[in-house]
């Protein structure tokens, strides 16, 4: 008598990854990973979206086995099943829509025979988004056929099928395109119908290369552009000189080097890519709990038995400090019941908000301490009933806050929250790129990461564009031999970043006006230090 296994057998989702941009992935996908248990990845796939997975995963290479040989698609097929056989949920992340071009009838099938169920989240396909990207419809009033095709596609005779009049997309033909063009000439296409050669679509290093028909070939030879690229053959390119709109951001292509914690440098990495940019995260400190913790011990248990008025956050820092205190105490958010809760900016704010915590008091005008204080109303014997104030901040604070709230009337417990500590030079290769002028441009948000950066780093290059968030920051980029180009006219990160590319779009209109190539800072780096005006 056979037995029967009471394992219910495992599933398969087979997820699009999008073109490129991890931004394109879809609520759907995000999903699908957060509940996987293997996710499979195929050729280019992009390891980033794992992010998305569930800490433990399994991630397994669909594209090379063990020995590091290529695998066939029957192969990736039979490891698939296998992942999925075990009662595991199984994702395989297809770079694109699994639906175009990606195995997808091979590898469901094979789900099929095994009677393994599957499902499809389709994924913006690099066919319609890359050049979407490089501002070029597939369709006009005077197109209205697109083609798609692969290398393997164009056998002999292939051109002489096809409609001049409609839009021609060829993926991984870069290799071959000397070869597809002299094809479609000689099926009587006019040598002058416009190609795009698209690389990298949809990510900030996308590059475009424009031609003919009868020398596009020769000009991508001559630019060095590489797979993966997208070819578009067609009169719908000439659409791009009017609606390109990816590559004329401001801060398109420009490398940027952001200064900052990891957990701090999200919000400014996001903005400087919504403008174009490629932000590079370089740590100048890292931040470590106080050597002697009684204090904040005592200030904590002071919330709990209402000692305080009022608590003032000045960083995000100090909130992760109080949380991590509450946390190992058993409290929460409900510990601030009766006290009133001011934050030195917005950011602050939204960490507070987060937190479940909506602050009483933000400055509506500059977001600083001096900001802060000039809002602060003071202690009044008839309406508060206790006067002192828990300020939680680093070992580095400046004083000016505590001496303002003592001469409002307050009594402050000024409390080490955490300490700001120099981090670890970056590699030499970062090192380098700062010195030698490889970054366009650096953000400094306070004058410590001015200094640190230059002490762990060295010097940023004379054509590195400088950008400081308030007059304190530029005035110690100054005195450390830095000429600052921009400086924010609110102290704020996002103000930071769009005064950063006010600055480069003012650059870019007055070199198309002056008939000059479009360039990036780096582009242009001098051979000598810059040097204070």
């Amino acid at each position: 008598m056979s037995r029967v296994s009471n394992r219910a057998p495992g599933s398969v989702c087979f997820v699009g990854a999008g073109p490129g941009d991890p931004g394109l992935l879809t609520v759907r996908a995000v999903e699908e990973l957060a509940g996987a248990d293997v996710v499979i990845l195929d050729e280019t796939a992009r390891h980033q979206l794992l992010v998305h997975a569930r800490e433990g995963v399994e991630v397994l290479d669909g594209t090379l086995d063990e020995t590091g040989s290529p695998r066939s698609r029957a192969q990736r097929a039979k490891m698939l099943v296998a992942a999925a056989g075990s009662g595991r949920r199984v994702v395989r992340l297809m770079d694109g829509d699994p639906a175009v071009f990606n195995g997808l009838s091979e590898e469901a099938g094979a789900c099929v025979q095994a009677g393994i169920p599957f499902e499809v989240v389709p994924g913006v396909s690099a066919v319609s988004a890359v050049p979407a990207h490089a501002g070029i419809p597939l369709t006009s009033p005077s197109a209205r056929a697109v083609v798609v095709l692969t290398p393997s596609d164009t056998a002999r005779g292939w051109a002489k099928r096809l409609d001049p009049s409609s839009t021609l997309v060829l993926l991984g033909a870069i290799g071959r395109l000397a070869e597809v063009t002299e094809e479609l000439l000689a099926a009587g296409w006019d040598p002058q119908v416009p190609v795009a050669v698209i690389r990298a679509g949809t990510t900030t290093e996308q590059t475009t290369v424009v031609g003919q028909l009868d020398d596009v070939a020769g000009q991508v030879r001559a630019s060095g552009l590489t797979a993966p690229a997208t070819v578009v053959v067609g009169e719908v390119v000439r659409l791009r000189q009017t609606l390109s709109w990816y590559e004329t951001k401001p801060l398109f292509g420009w490398r940027v080097l952001v200064p900052r914690t990891k957990e701090q440098a999200g919000a400014m990495s996001m903005a400087l890519t919504h403008h174009g940019a490629v932000p590079a995260e370089v740590p100048t400190i890292a931040v470590e709990a106080p050597r002697t913790p009684q204090q904040m011990e005592k200030a904590v248990r002071g919330l709990v038995t209402g000692r305080y008025e009022w608590i003032a956050f000045t960083s995000c820092n100090a909130i992760r400090a109080v949380r991590e205190r509450f946390d190992e105490y058993g409290l929460d958010a409900r510990t601030f019941s009766g006290v009133r809760v001011a934050a030195v900016g917005e950011a602050t704010a939204a960490d507070l908000v987060a937190w479940g915590i909506k602050p009483d008091l933000v400055p509506a005008g500059e977001q600083s301490a001096a900001g802060l204080l000039a809002e602060w109303p003071p202690y009044d014997p008839g309406c508060d009933p206790i006067n002192r104030v828990f300020l939680p901040r680093a070992d580095i604070a400046t004083e000016t806050l505590v001496a303002g709230l003592v001469g409002l009337g307050w009594e402050v417990d000024d409390v080490t929250a955490y300490r700001t500590v120099r981090a670890a030079p970056p590699p030499i290769e970062v090192r380098e790129a700062i010195k030698s002028g490889g970054f366009d441009a650096v953000l400094f948000t306070s004058s410590s990461t001015v200094r640190n950066l230059v002490g762990i780093a060295g010097k940023p290059h004379a054509s590195t564009v400088v950008a400081c968030i308030g007059p304190a920051t530029a005035k110690t980029a100054q005195e450390h031999g830095l000429r600052v180009d921009v400086l924010a006219d609110q102290p704020s990160v996002a103000r930071l970043v769009e005064c950063l590319a006010d600055f480069a779009q003012t650059r870019r209109v007055a070199a198309i006006q002056a008939g000059e190539p479009v360039t990036r800072p780096s582009e242009r780096r001098s051979s000598t230090r810059r040097k204070a005006r």
